[in-house]
Parts: C-alpha cells; structure tokens; sequence
C-alpha cells in the first residue's frame, strides 16, 4: 500500500479530453482502459512490460480477438512467460523497447519478490543486466507490421525516450496505453505533465485515469 500512496500523491488527475465508451480489461494491477470501437480481429497490438502479468494481453485476446505481440526482456519474466501456455494471437518476444536501438542497463527491484526490472536505479536495487532495446519501428520492421493499432507500455521509467521517439518519428497508434512512474526517484512530475502535453498537442485525447493515477489510456482523435 506505501507505493501505491505515493503514486496518488504524486500523480494529479488531470481532466479527460474524450468521453467515449470504454472497457477495462486485465487485473487491477496489470489493466487498462481501451475504446474497444477502435480495435477488431484484425488488430496489431504492441504489449511492452510483461512482468508476470499477461491478464491485459488476454483479455484482450478473448474479447477482441486482436493479435498481441509481447515484449519483455528481464530473465524473470521470461522464465514466467516460457512456464506459461498462452493462445495462438499471443507472441512473446525477449525484447526491450526504447527511444533508440541497442541494449539498456536495467536495475533490479530493491525487493526480490517483485519483477519489475528499472533503467532507473533504487536503494538497495544491487543487481543490473543488459537488454537488448529496439525502437518501436525497428520492431514492426523486424515483424514485418505496415502498422500498430494499439501499444501499451508499462516499462519502469523508460516511457518517456519512447513517447518522444514515437512523437518525432512514428508510428501514430490510435491508442495509447501508458504508465507513469515520476515516483521513481530522479523522475520528476514535471516529465509526465510535459509528455501528456506533447501527446494533447498530436492529437492523443486522455479518455481514462486509473485510480492509482499512473496509468493513463489516449486514444486519437483521427480514430474516434
């Protein structure tokens, strides 16, 4: 509960700019909101952040029928997801994504008994290891994708390198389901309040807030 009370008190609610109808799907700790209008069979999803936690991934699967293409390169989650059986429009790859192509040090949480692995240092996160990090159009190239319909991206602190990656360079996903983690030390509120405003200013409208308060769903106006 600590964490979770510091997250609420260092994330303000910022005022939706869509009102549309909306599903939740996954666990508290591993969902988002999606315009399920916006997606169908034939949708291409990006799932960045596996940890140990797939039930967005699924439950959009079962009721979209989207593919999923996972990312995760921290051993831990990998060794998660081979004990796993997952449906045949899950794909799992052992990779990172970033604001540029090639490896990332990752830090280790300070408690061993949670998986989320941190380009951003803590006390007490002794561990590192070095990943392998693509940006997200070197991924759809090595995928062969024309296009992504939907990213989420839960990756400890790296998120703000990629917004600004996609913002410059593309793709333009129609949503865009992110977590902030200015509560991480030497990450200030400031880049979180900056990067929605960059997203508002392409176009991105906030259309769901969890309680929490880090994670944020956008969709695109182009697509509503």
């Amino acid at each position: 509960m600590g964490l979770w009370r510091r997250i609420v008190a260092r994330t303000p609610r910022f005022s939706l700019d869509a009102t549309v109808e909306s599903m939740h799907l996954g666990t508290t700790y591993g969902g988002y909101a999606v315009v399920p209008a916006a997606l169908s069979a034939d949708s291409i999803v990006y799932s960045f952040g596996v940890g140990e936690d797939a039930s967005f991934d699924l439950a959009l699967i079962d009721s979209i029928g989207a593919t999923v293409h996972a990312f995760d390169p921290t051993p831990r989650s990998q060794a998660w997801v081979s004990a796993q059986t997952w449906p045949d429009r899950f794909h799992f790859h052992p990779l990172g994504v970033a604001g540029a192509d090639g490896t990332l040090t990752l830090h280790a949480p300070p408690d061993p008994t949670h998986v989320s692995f941190s380009p951003v240092a803590r006390k007490g996160s002794d561990e590192a290891v070095e990943v392998p990090v693509r940006t997200v159009r070197s991924l759809m190239e090595q995928l062969d994708h024309d296009r992504v319909d939907l990213i989420k991206a839960d990756i400890e602190g790296a998120e703000y390198d990629v917004i600004a990656d996609l913002l410059a360079h593309g793709p333009r996903p129609g949503q865009l389901l992110l977590e902030f983690h200015h509560h991480l030390p030497t990450i200030a509120l400031s880049r979180t309040k900056k990067a929605i405003a960059d997203l508002r200013a392409a176009g991105y409208q906030l259309f769901d807030q969890s309680e929490a308060g880090a994670e944020m769903s956008f969709v695109h106006r182009d697509v509503l």
